[in-house]
């Protein structure tokens, strides 16, 4: 058996090493374009930061040591310039001698991997203007920076790239500027979740630009000129393009194989083609979503990994399948972590579910012991059935932790109200014996059985405030005096049974506290004597940060640029 395989990295490089393991005899082909076969990706912006120092630390596997321990033949500074369907054969073209060939296949791997999204605006191509994708563009960068010591940079785009870079650009001592039309960073996350990064980035001096539309650039001055729309250019020495991939799918397309969203190869759960013999891996394919079961595109290093094992193991006359990529992921935002697995709230109302969450804000470990912090985590569920959807993460110690456990407990398939009854590991260093996790299935079981009912973030702008409920926030009186939402009344819940005959009934009460622990306590004592109350969820901590974010960012358009 003859395996060719277009592109190296994540998918193909494992799937190359899967099928050895299992077939000594195969004839193995990796045709990559790049001069590297083997790399972490991942680590890019953190080599450009000096927080890894070593280029070679990035090189996970060269061609030597491929052919050395496994016989397949990694041929870098190739490029395949057609797949002949027909003929069962790929053109490949040389790029250091500009010999031209072809090669035959009995079975042909795609993991083209994505290409950097270039939007078609003026300037896109001059010398100052980056992108990051490959270990070449890394070292590009590196050397600019080495070489101009640039004071300056803008990166369009906020999701991962664009938030690592801003963290090792800013270690560089750069002044750092992210823009980009979406109002928030990171769309993994929902608007209120991503508040809190916005927070962490303006701290470390970041300067965000929300909301604002770039529509070219302009060499001036020794830098770049960012041209926005509706608002003055932002000037720096440098600016890197991070505003997302597209998968690099033209080979697939003049082959004539049936692609989906944003040109993307169409796959089932075999990871074959439309083609037969036919398999493709990697950021260009097509997946279903594991929670949603819809169409998705999930540009992450562990599907890839695991689809290129699949194939490796079809190929080799074994039945595995692709469950569906769920989108867990992490990124270290300065000092802080924010991980996300699931669909986040604004994705499951557009994928039509009828959704609740919970909002808590548990410390990383035992209270008692030092140097607990607080964490915030959003679990989304499906009202009624209390599938459990997804859930955010955002904090300093312990969220890698709570997270996977939660995307453990999606692909399972627990209820959200079972995450009560999981069995954690607990030591007071690194957890509570009440762990966060739990915490939100105590909550979500309360719901279920009515004992806790919410109101949200969202809720609080149509609050009446004609006296035909009772708003009440049982906070301290110097909590209460730091900041409060207009029109709530304030009286701490410890001595809340004092002052019961100033509540008057037949009236409901929309309760609030710091984190939403005492008010649920608040909310006990009135609905045990008689009254019927509403939960603030995520208390006012969770308020005042969404509230002063989305201030910062309204004030921001207004004025025509952000803080």
């Amino acid at each position: 058996m003859k395996v060719v395989i277009i592109g190296g990295v994540a998918g193909g490089a494992t799937a190359a090493a899967r099928i050895r393991r299992l077939d000594e005899k195969a004839e193995i082909i990796v045709f990559e374009r790049t001069g590297y076969i083997s790399y972490a990706n991942c680590g890019l912006p953190y080599y450009i930061g000096d927080t890894i120092t070593d280029p070679e630390e990035l090189t996970l596997q060269t061609p030597e040591s491929f052919f050395s321990r496994f016989h397949i033949q990694m041929k870098v500074h190739h490029e395949v310039t057609a797949i002949h369907v027909d003929k069962k054969s790929v053109s490949v073209k040389n790029l250091e001698s500009g010999e031209e060939f072809e090669e035959t296949y009995d079975k042909l791997i795609l993991s083209p991997g994505a290409k950097p999204t270039q939007p078609r605006i003026p300037g896109v191509g001059i010398e100052k203007l980056f992108t990051l994708r490959t270990v070449e563009d890394t070292f590009r960068i590196k050397e600019y920076i080495i070489q101009n010591h640039p004071k300056s940079v803008v990166l369009t785009g906020g999701g991962f790239i664009g938030l690592e870079l801003a963290e090792n650009l800013k270690e560089l001592g750069m002044d750092v500027t992210i823009v980009q039309r979406p109002k928030q960073l990171m769309n993994p996350f929902d608007a209120d979740m991503a508040s809190f990064i916005h927070s962490e980035m303006r701290k470390k001096g970041v300067t965000l630009v929300l909301g604002y539309t770039v529509e070219g650039f302009e060499e001036k001055d020794g830098g770049v000129d960012v041209l926005l729309k509706d608002a003055k250019s932002l000037h720096a020495d440098m600016v890197v393009q991070a505003i997302g991939v597209t998968p690099d799918t033209h080979l697939a397309k003049e082959a004539g194989l049936e692609l989906g969203i944003k040109g993307s190869i169409v796959v089932n759960d075999h990871m074959e083609t439309s083609v037969p013999d036919i398999y493709a891996a990697g950021d260009a394919v097509q997946v279903k979503h594991y929670v949603t079961g819809q169409d998705a595109l999930i540009s992450l290093a562990g599907p890839a990994n695991k689809q290129g094992r699949i194939i490796a193991d079809n190929i080799c006359g074994g039945d595995s399948r692709y469950q569906g990529s769920q989108g867990s992921s992490v990124i270290k935002v300065f000092d802080m972590t924010a991980a996300v697995t699931g669909i986040n709230e604004t994705n499951a109302c557009k994928a039509g579910l009828d959704v609740d969450t919970v909002i808590l804000s548990p410390m990383s470990h035992a209270g008692y012991y030092p140097g607990g912090k607080v964490m915030t985590m959003k679990v989304v569920f499906e009202k009624e059935t209390y599938r459990l959807l997804g859930a955010q993460i955002v904090g300093y110690e312990g969220v890698d932790k709570r997270i996977d456990v939660l995307a453990t407990a999606i692909h399972a398939g627990l209820k959200a109200t079972q995450l009560k009854d999981l069995d954690l590991a607990y030591a007071p260093p690194y957890s509570s014996a009440k762990d966060p996790v739990n915490m939100a299935g105590f909550m979500i079981e309360n719901i279920s059985k009515g004992i806790l009912k919410q109101w949200h973030l969202e809720d609080a702008a149509n609050l009446p405030h004609d006296g035909s409920v009772t708003l009440l926030d049982v906070r301290t009186v110097g909590e209460y005096s730091r900041g409060h939402i207009e029109g709530f009344r304030n009286i701490p819940v410890d001595e809340l049974r004092e002052h019961l005959d100033e509540i008057e009934k037949g009236k409901p009460v929309y309760v609030i506290c710091q984190s939403g622990l005492r008010s649920y306590i608040a909310s006990r004592i009135l609905e045990g004597n008689g009254y019927e109350t509403y939960n603030f969820s995520g208390g006012f901590r969770f308020y005042d940060a969404v509230m002063n974010d989305r201030g910062l960012i309204e004030t921001a358009t207004a004025c025509g640029m952000d803080q």
